[in-house]
């Protein structure tokens, strides 16, 4: 642990986000044992996720930003709610412009920019829009971490990295066994569903490297990410999730990631 607490900042976020997507990839590679997946299953992973996510927003991202914004020169609540509306409202301008299809849902209901992309790209494309800021996420929380701020440690931020890197196991799954299904191979399904998290080490670094040039954007980062996932999450995960009639499931998968997540940044934070 010692090698990696010397390592610089920008390091241990890529070293993290490479972690995440090395889980999505395990999880992809779920496509070289089904060639199915049952749609309850699927139900429960995608809430699990959206609970992970939802719990990660606020104890890893908003609080701590909450708290760096005490001592500034502006009302308390000012940077978290800029930074949470600007994350939203970027990844709802990214969605309203890069195609892309969610979980469960026929092609003709694929959103952004009208494309001839196939649906397995547009499937992918999904995922990997969701992936930019987990990874962000995860950046600049190691970067937070650095400057040595109470509310920001870098137990907290690996605590971020283990919780992203759970639902990210779910995810992979979720791409890589439907393409097999549709008739695609099992290495082609693997590689598409673990290209979808090759984002999250760039987006980190990308994170953890803004924080320490410019650390008067720290607040607004942290709560940046946070409104980016939240997005996210009631975009994407919870729609999807609860699409296939198993709502009870999907909600009970939900509730469950919110406490995983909510466990490790308490123990481990």
């Amino acid at each position: 642990m010692e090698w990696f607490i010397s390592l610089s900042p920008v390091m241990q976020a890529a070293l993290a986000g490479t972690f995440t997507w090395g889980v999505t990839a395990l999880g992809a590679s779920a496509v070289f044992f089904f060639k199915e997946i049952n749609k309850k299953i699927l139900n429960g992973m995608l809430g699990f996720a959206a609970g992970v996510m939802i719990a990660a927003s606020f104890w890893s991202l908003l609080s701590p930003a909450i708290e760096m914004s005490a001592n500034g020169p502006l009302p308390v609540w000012v940077p978290p709610a800029i930074g949470f509306l600007l994350g939203a409202l970027l990844l709802m301008a990214l969605d309203a412009v890069i195609p892309h299809l969610h979980l469960g849902f026929p092609i003709e209901e694929s959103e952004g920019v009208k494309t001839s992309w196939h649906r397995s790209i547009l499937l992918v494309s999904a995922i990997t829009l969701h992936n930019i800021p987990e990874g962000l996420a995860i950046g600049v929380a190691f970067g937070a971490a650095y400057l040595n701020l109470e509310s920001a440690t870098l137990a907290g931020a690996i605590a971020l990295t283990i919780g992203i890197g759970i639902q990210n196991f779910p995810e992979g799954t979720a791409i890589s066994v439907p393409l097999r299904r549709e008739g695609f191979s099992r290495t082609k399904s693997f590689m598409y569903g673990q290209f979808s998290g090759i984002v999250e080490p760039v987006a980190a670094v990308a994170g953890a490297a803004l924080v320490i040039v410019a650390t008067p954007v720290l607040p607004y980062a942290l709560s940046f990410a946070a409104g980016a996932m939240m997005f996210v999450v009631i975009e994407e995960l919870i729609p999807e999730s609860q699409r296939g009639g198993h709502t009870d499931l999907a909600t009970i998968g939900a509730i469950g990631g919110f406490v995983v997540m909510m466990i490790l940044d308490v123990a481990l934070g």
